[in-house]
Formats: C-alpha cells, sequence, structure tokens
C-alpha cells in the first residue's frame, strides 16, 4: 500500500487507515484479529480509534492484538479525546481532562506513547489555547508524537492551526485533522479543507462510505445484517438513506458497472484522491469487507467520472464562499 505524508509532518502512513469506532461491539476478539492482520498484511499501517469507542473497549482490544500479534512498530496508532458521556456536557477540552483521558488510552492500549493523538472536538467551554496546550504538554512528555483535531469547522480549525504557528514558546504543529467526508457528505469542502490545504494540514475522512450507505447495499431494501438495521448504529445510516442519497449512489453504481469494479471502490478511490486527502479510514467488519476495501488500492478513478461523480454530488456552496461578483 502506498504511503503519504501526514500534512507538513515527516510522518507518513498508509493512504488507507483501519477505523475501530464499533470494536467492543460488532467484532469479536477472533474478528478484529483478522481485520488487524489483514490489514497489517497488506501493507496498512495507520489504525484509528478513540477513548470513547466502546466505553474504552476498542482501545483495550487493540492493546491486546498488538501484544504478539502485530508488532507496535509496524503501527501508526491514532487516538483521541475530549468527548464525554455527560449529557450537559458533551465535549471536554480542559487540560486536566484531556492529559487524563490519554493516560487512561495509553494504559488500554498497553503502550507508552501514541503515534497521533486528536482532540475529539471543539469545546466552546473551554479556551482554546488551554486545549491546545494539552497537546504541546502530550508532545513535549513523548505520550504523543504529533498531534491533530477531529470535528473543528473551519474557523476553528484555523484559529488553532494559526495559534500554534504563532504564539510564543514551543508549541506543536497541527498535523491533521479527522472529518466525516464523502460523495454523500462534502461539507468540509466549504471552508474546513481550504484551511487545512493553506495551513499544511493533512485530512483523515472517516464514514469514506457514507457511512456504508455508498457501497449500494441499501438501494432496494436494509440487509438485516447490515448497521442500518441494528438498534445502535441506524440512527447513524438512517440520514443517508434519502432521495438525494439515493441519486448520489445511482451514479456510483453507474460508474461501477462500467468500470466493472464495484460501488465500494469508485466511492472509497474518489474521496481518497481529493485534494488535501491524506488517508480514508475504514470501519469494515469483516476480514472480507477489509479486503473489499483495500483491493481499491489498484484503482484510480478516469478524470471523466470524477467530473460526473463531482457534478451529482455537488454541494450548494455560494457567497461567501465563491465570488461575490460571479453570482
Amino acid at each position: 500500500m502506498e504511503q503519504r505524508h501526514l500534512g507538513r509532518t515527516g510522518l507518513r502512513v498508509s493512504r488507507i487507515g483501519l477505523g475501530t469506532l464499533t470494536w467492543g461491539r460488532d467484532p469479536d476478539e477472533h474478528d478484529a484479529a483478522d481485520l488487524l492482520k489483514t490489514f497489517w498484511e497488506a501493507g496498512g499501517n495507520l489504525v484509528d480509534t478513540a477513548d470513547v469507542y466502546g466505553d474504552g473497549e476498542a482501545e483495550y482490544l487493540l492493546g491486546r492484538l498488538m501484544d504478539g500479534l502485530v508488532p507496535r512498530r509496524d503501527l501508526v496508532i491514532s487516538t483521541k479525546a475530549g468527548s464525554v458521556p455527560d449529557p450537559d456536557r458533551r465535549f471536554d477540552g480542559s487540560r486536566g481532562h484531556l492529559l487524563a483521558a490519554l493516560d487512561a488510552s495509553l494504559t488500554r492500549l498497553g503502550t507508552d506513547y501514541v503515534d497521533l493523538w486528536h482532540v475529539h472536538a471543539f469545546d466552546a467551554g473551554t479556551p482554546l489555547e488551554e486545549t491546545l496546550q494539552a497537546l504541546d504538554l502530550a508532545v513535549s512528555s513523548g505520550r504523543a508524537r504529533y498531534a491533530g483535531v477531529s470535528n473543528f469547522c473551519g474557523w476553528q480549525l484555523a484559529k488553532a492551526a494559526t495559534w500554534q504557528l504563532a504564539a510564543p514558546g514551543t508549541r506543536t504543529r497541527l498535523a491533521c485533522t479527522q472529518m466525516e467526508y464523502s460523495l454523500l457528505q462534502r461539507g468540509v469542502e466549504r471552508e474546513v479543507l481550504p484551511a487545512a490545504l493553506d495551513l499544511g494540514i493533512g485530512l483523515l475522512p472517516s464514514s469514506p462510505l457514507g457511512r456504508g450507505v455508498l457501497t449500494g447495499k441499501y438501494r432496494t431494501a436494509t440487509p438485516a445484517d447490515s448497521r442500518g438495521a441494528s438498534e445502535h448504529f441506524a440512527p447513524f445510516v438512517e440520514p443517508y438513506l434519502d432521495e438525494t442519497a439515493s441519486r448520489i449512489v445511482d451514479a456510483v453504481a453507474t460508474a461501477a458497472d462500467g468500470l466493472a469494479v464495484t460501488p465500494l471502490q469508485v466511492a472509497l478511490a474518489w474521496v481518497r484522491d481529493r485534494p488535501g486527502v491524506v488517508a480514508p479510514v475504514i470501519g469494515a467488519r469483516s476480514a472480507q469487507q477489509l479486503t473489499a476495501a483495500l483491493s481499491v488500492e489498484a484503482l484510480s478513478l478516469p478524470d471523466e467520472i470524477c467530473r460526473a461523480l463531482d457534478d451529482v454530488s455537488a454541494p450548494v456552496h455560494r457567497y461567501p464562499d465563491h465570488d461575490w461578483s460571479t453570482l
């Protein structure tokens, strides 16, 4: 698998990442072991998790699998902190919470450091400079090698990255941002992606297959064994089962038929090769699903296919994103 630099850093990661959002719920330990081994044997190294995935079980399971199955040195482990199970405060970006959460993540993972540590979301109740100081302390103490953010909108990302570049003292440059991005969700193109490109921040797209909808599995019905049919994940999938999404999925399927590949491969190749993208993060439930996704490595979409998919999925971006004189 090809590798790419993570933003404007020297860290290189596989251009497809393995996500663990459902670990601790869907894949059991045996299935998770198959996923990790399949990914590693294909040349993948970026494994993404978070302290809240499976209430910590995802990190714990990943830590157990690294103990003997896959060498720690071969993996780029990415985790996140800041989401909290508090209905009155969904995100806690305070320095105390973030650093305590990182220590707990390291314990569950069974490692002395993570390669990449994200603030999971913007916390309006904490001064941004305090949140960012936690990243500086994590890197300076060796507990994290690189730092990034997740789910920051355009102005939040630009402010955070500029603070890290301009504030006095030794600051940790933001290496990346993780955001949902797919043919069904192109909102990051409005302000997040332009800010990331300008500031040298790599984008790690989550849900690059539109929460599974872009595979075409929901075109006629909801499969009984799919996440869309599960009690826990059905609300996650449902927003992408509308008429607009259906037109985009049909276009992806048409392109796939013309190229003699699968809709999954078309949708994943499209987002993988978008400007600013480093590595889409795939959340497969089985080694078979993961192998199907990794087969995209040899596929590059023809320009005319990319233009057609761009057109059918184009979001409405007008003032002030476009030059006002053209409106």
